[in-house]
């Protein structure tokens, strides 16, 4: 096994890290303070290349390999949660899905322009009583002639007031259950669609999530993903790739945690020495260390088998499931290492605590990656061949 990151990478990391250094850190306590989302960061990160940067340059990508995406993923959550989810869904549940499953034309019509930044993609899958339990959602598709007729709402969706295209997951035949879910790709503009922001979140303040309506929205025939009844197989290859960014973003809050706190334990003194010579601080130091190498090995190792063209389900579930574990705890021990101090904003570890919980319910809940590690472990579960399978990386 090669450990080693390519000189492409190297200087990705650097690239990334920079951007978020000047144009993230300065601004990011006034944007979570306000719940602010700052759109004009996406379109920097297009300028960069990094809304498509796992996208072949042939459908208007970067041409990097998927653990390019995790490397991107990483440090932008260094810099704040909003931003990793941004790209998250954008590229890891919409444009990676499109490229798995797609059409040509629809790769042409909406990919590319995606891949670029010039337009931006979202997910619509959650509803009200429908999140960890996806046969249980209640928006439907009814066939109409040249277009499929669309009722229904949908909830936590991240981007819900800015994207341009979202992927919709709604019943064409409800007798089959979950094998009756097919999948839309819509767009904002269609009449009968209308999102509403969330307010009041404890976390991720300064990302734009919501709410989707579709009142009597028309979708074009050919925007039907796959096939009818396809939806729930491309949901859940859409979470391969989704929770993939997630559990890299994780490491990136391990980073951000863990370099706040030993900042602060060479400034603040008790006892007559630094924080960071008390036993105690060392070990919660140490918990931190020890999680971000863990995380990142579980991470890369699933991106390994992402360019290989492997299935990754397993993988992907124990490293998306393990590092928000890891980041979550990191976080709260960031407090602790802070003391008062970490309970006021004046420091941002308050804000990597609020912002840590929300990876650990979405795309899985922890209790949900339980039972599927148990399950693999049991010989109650295996992976089925796909009929569309995620591209290897072709570098």
């Amino acid at each position: 096994m090669n450990f080693d990151f390519s000189d492409e990478q190297v200087m990705l990391r650097k690239a990334v890290r920079s951007f978020v250094d000047h144009e993230i850190m300065p601004n990011i306590g006034e944007w979570d303070a306000k719940g602010h989302f700052d759109q004009q960061t996406l379109k920097k990160l297009a300028e960069l290349g990094l809304m498509g940067v796992c996208i072949p340059e042939s459908y208007g990508g970067s041409g990097m390999d998927y653990n390019s995406l995790a490397i991107v993923c990483e440090e932008l959550e260094r810099g704040d949660t909003a931003f990793r989810t941004a790209v998250s869904v954008h590229t890891g549940l919409n444009s990676m899905t499109l490229l798995q499953w797609a059409t040509e034309s629809q790769k042409q019509k909406y990919l590319i322009p995606q891949a670029k930044g010039e337009k931006i993609g979202a997910f619509g899958l959650t509803e009200p009583a429908a999140g960890s339990d996806v046969a249980a959602l209640q928006t439907t598709a009814t066939l109409d002639g040249n277009h499929y007729v669309l009722n229904g709402q949908k909830t936590w969706i991240s981007l819900c007031d800015v994207a341009d295209h979202f992927l919709v997951f709604a019943y064409t035949d409800k007798s089959k259950k979950h094998h009756g879910i097919s999948c839309f790709i819509v767009e904002r503009t269609y009449e009968g669609f209308s999102s509403k922001a969330t307010k009041g979140k404890l976390g991720i303040r300064a990302g734009n999530t919501g709410e989707l309506f579709f009142d009597g929205m028309k979708v074009p025939k050919e925007n039907l993903l796959g096939a009818e009844g396809d939806g729930f197989k491309i949901a859940m290859s859409a979470l391969d790739s989704g929770r993939f960014t997630v559990a890299a973003g994780a490491c990136g809050q391990i980073m951000a945690c863990l370099e706040a706190s030993v900042e602060y334990c060479h400034e603040r003194e008790t006892f007559g020495k630094e924080i960071g010579k008390h036993q105690l601080v060392q070990q919660m130091i140490a918990k931190m260390e020890a999680g971000l190498h863990m995380s990142r090995l579980l991470v890369y190792r699933a991106g390994a088998l992402k360019n290989k063209g492997v299935r990754n389900t397993r993988e992907t579930s124990l490293a998306k499931w393990q590092a928000c574990d890891f980041a979550n705890q990191a976080a709260d021990d960031a407090v602790q290492i802070h003391g008062a101090y970490g309970y006021s904003n004046e420091y941002p570890v308050e804000r990597y605590l609020r912002n840590s919980k929300a990876p650990v319910i979405y795309e899985g809940t922890r209790e949900i990656h339980t039972i599927m590690q148990a399950e693999y472990v049991l010989g109650y579960r295996k992976d089925k061949p796909l009929s569309h399978m995620l591209p290897a990386w072709k570098g």
